[in-house]
């Protein structure tokens, strides 16, 4: 993926490193610049396709995939797989949620990017067989599987980890290879703490702990346990030894385009994976099809990443994106 530009003013501060001691306040970013290879979208071309890069994008979350699902946050495999299947039917393009709050988002034209998160590090998620190879029926399994029977469909997901995960004494061997198979890991404190319960000393700590334990990952994101911020709702972003680019809520709907308006980097909404059952209105499959509605408001790729077009009769982009604005 090509990085499409950078954030302006109002975004400098967020734009540091994820690793080591916070870094100085930032100078103010010069105006973004187009990435000179792409082929310049048109209003006509972007007409065609209905492009609206300030459209909201479905962050899907899961936990754990089991055979006999006891809570709303465990699906089957095959109800895993049924959503994947859908999500490629519907020219969903998988992206991380560091490549979303980045901005690096260079998808198809037409297409839409989903964000794949899971929680927890449960071993139903991702394991190695002693071949060093995913095993069978976890998440990352099917989802490679899905994505070799669907070319566009990227076998991506970004995966938010505490101490032990995948059940691994360190997790070395499994973050390493979700690393090098463009996987985001990233923080979900050391301990799965309640971070709204804790003292300011406690939050900074618990992030702080993950944030060296996958430092050799460069950590760009936090998922919040419980989906909860601290008392001090910016220690989730940044604090002695770390920093974000984007904090996940649990929520209960799709999250605003980077670009839009109502993006806030720190309070970035998801949507449980969830088909039926008790409060299924705020899962998944309920989403989706709204999102699908020709008034669900859906984000659409103009198909160049260095501009963001959107229908003229819409709202305008946040300041920080109008300079690589099309409206058509």
């Amino acid at each position: 993926m090509r990085f499409l530009f950078r954030f302006g003013a109002g975004f400098a501060l967020l734009a540091v490193a994820a690793c080591g001691a916070p870094a100085p306040a930032a100078a103010p970013a010069s105006p973004p610049a187009p990435a000179a290879t792409s082929a310049r979208v048109t209003p006509a071309s972007a007409r065609q396709v209905g492009a609206d890069e300030l459209g909201r994008v479905p962050i899907l979350m899961y936990h754990r995939i089991v055979a006999r699902p006891r809570s709303v946050y465990e699906r089957t495999p095959e109800d895993f797989t049924a959503e994947l299947e859908r999500l490629a039917a519907e020219d969903y393009v998988p992206v991380t949620t560091a490549e979303l709050v980045t901005h690096r988002l260079d998808l198809p034209a037409g297409s839409h990017p989903v964000v794949l998160t899971f929680d927890d590090g449960d071993p139903s998620v991702f394991g190695l067989t002693p071949q060093g190879q995913p095993a069978a029926g976890t998440a990352v399994r099917i989802l490679l599987d899905v994505a070799a029977a669907h070319p566009r469909f990227r076998p991506v997901a970004s995966l938010y980890v505490n101490e032990h995960p995948f059940g691994a004494a360190d997790g070395g061997p499994e973050l390493r290879w979700l690393a090098d198979h463009g996987f985001e890991i990233g923080n979900h404190t050391r301990h799965h703490t309640n971070l709204r319960k804790a003292s300011e000393s406690e939050v900074t700590t618990a992030i702080a702990e993950e944030d060296a334990a996958l430092r050799d990952y460069r950590p760009r994101t936090l998922a919040l346990p419980y989906g909860v911020h601290p008392r001090r709702a910016e220690l989730a972003l940044r604090g002695p030894g770390y920093s974000y680019d984007g904090v996940l809520l649990v929520g209960a709907g799709p999250a605003p385009a980077p670009c839009s308006a109502g993006f806030d980097p720190g309070a970035i909404p998801r949507i449980r994976s969830q088909s039926t059952g008790s409060e299924a209105e705020y899962g998944s499959s309920h989403w989706l099809d709204v999102l699908a509605s020709p008034s669900g408001h859906r984000y659409t790729s103009d198909g160049d990443p260095a501009t963001v077009a959107y229908p003229r009769s819409g709202p305008a982009p946040a300041p920080a994106c109008a300079s690589v604005g099309l409206a058509y």
